[in-house]
């Protein structure tokens, strides 16, 4: 599967821009803010239906203009062209359409064009709350797994309704069981096949994280996954009721999958607190390159690999290193942005690979 054209209009900095890609390797070169990580992002939002970096679609609608439009040509298999588009007006629900016909529901979209994008914000995943590693796993399994995405997508609707009733309950001092049941019975129904497919998913993905990592780091330390789930230790029918009264205190669920999160550790050691920035960089990317790996398993084909400026903290031999991998058959397309372009330029000049150079910002 590749990319072939992106058009663009009034999407962040870009008024109009045409662009044709080689179905290898890409590589968008210039200084900083001249729009070389919107144009990745404009190529993630024809996989996910959003963007990269800001939830707020409308603010990614170019400064005094009323809407952005991305248009990308896919080949998949070596099928005819299809057609996304994203059309996004100030004000009106964002439109999503494959070959001109409109998606009732973007997560049916998601999944179809798969793509795994490794940024410098992919650091958070270390750095930040458990929420930002849950989202990570469900963004991955969303992608082959659309029964677990609906499910997902419910059990998120009944923990809002649940803490609501909850509230309720603090509210109104009163509490009714058979109330607080009917929720109970839905949020452990679901809870349950969503845990099971988070630990299945661990279990083959970890070993291949851990190929990856020792291959970026020269095999010099050991790094690890956790999964820590309420869910590991207990059932989720006893969780619930061993645990009422304590949410009818606190006014909200204290237990159950969205609470889930994982731990990375590096020699045993938690790379949160340990790692150095090198070593950081390299285990996220090392994560990345894992959930490419084992997306393209799953699908068949080769997801879109996007690299924004990753050879930051990483010395000239690892950068190398890594364009060799990815430049591989195991790879397929890959979009790769740098502020140095006379440094891709001299690995590329040693491979015998396809490639193309986008100088910004572009000429009209």
């Amino acid at each position: 599967m590749f990319l072939h054209k992106l058009l663009l209009s009034d999407f962040k900095n870009y008024e109009q821009a045409s662009l044709v890609f080689s179905d290898k390797i890409n590589c968008f070169t210039g200084n900083n803010g001249v729009g070389k990580t919107n144009l990745l992002d404009a190529i993630h939002y024809l996989s996910f239906c959003k963007s990269f970096f800001n939830p707020a679609d409308t603010q990614n609608i170019r400064h005094g203009q009323d809407f952005f439009a991305i248009n990308g040509s896919f080949q998949r298999n070596g099928d005819s062209n299809e057609l996304v588009q994203c059309i996004q007006k100030r004000n009106q629900r964002k439109r999503f359409l494959l070959n001109k016909k409109e998606y009732d529901r973007l997560a049916d979209h998601i999944g179809n064009f798969p793509l795994v994008m490794i940024s410098p914000y992919d650091r958070d995943l270390i750095s930040e709350g458990s929420e930002i590693r849950r989202k990570y796993i469900d963004s991955v399994i969303s992608q082959f797994d659309k029964q677990y995405l609906d499910d997902l997508i419910q059990y998120n609707k009944v923990l809002v309704q649940r803490n609501a009733l909850l509230k309720t309950f603090a509210e109104r001092d009163f509490f009714d069981s058979a109330q607080l049941e009917i929720w109970d019975e839905q949020m452990i129904r679901l809870g349950k096949l969503l845990f099971a497919k988070r630990t299945r998913f661990l279990e083959a993905f970890i070993p291949i994280f851990q190929h990856y990592y020792t291959f970026i780091s020269g095999g010099q330390e050991k790094v690890d996954v956790q999964y820590n789930s309420h869910l590991c230790s207990s059932e989720m029918e006893i969780l619930i009721r061993e645990n009422r009264s304590r949410d009818r205190s606190a006014q909200f669920s204290t237990v159950g999958i969205h609470k889930d999160d994982l731990e990375f550790t590096l020699d045993g050691f938690q790379v949160k607190k340990f790692g150095s920035q090198g070593q950081q960089k390299s285990f996220v990317v090392a994560i990345k390159l894992a959930q490419f790996d084992y997306t393209r398993n799953i699908k068949g084909y080769k997801p879109i690999l996007l690299l924004d400026d990753v050879f930051d903290k990483l010395d000239d031999v690892r950068v190398q290193q890594l364009i060799s991998l990815v430049s591989q058959h195991n790879f397929g397309q890959v979009f790769i942005t740098d502020t140095s372009e006379d440094r891709i330029r001299r690995i590329f000049d040693t491979m015998d690979i396809d490639h193309k150079f986008f100088s910004l910002p572009l000429k009209d």
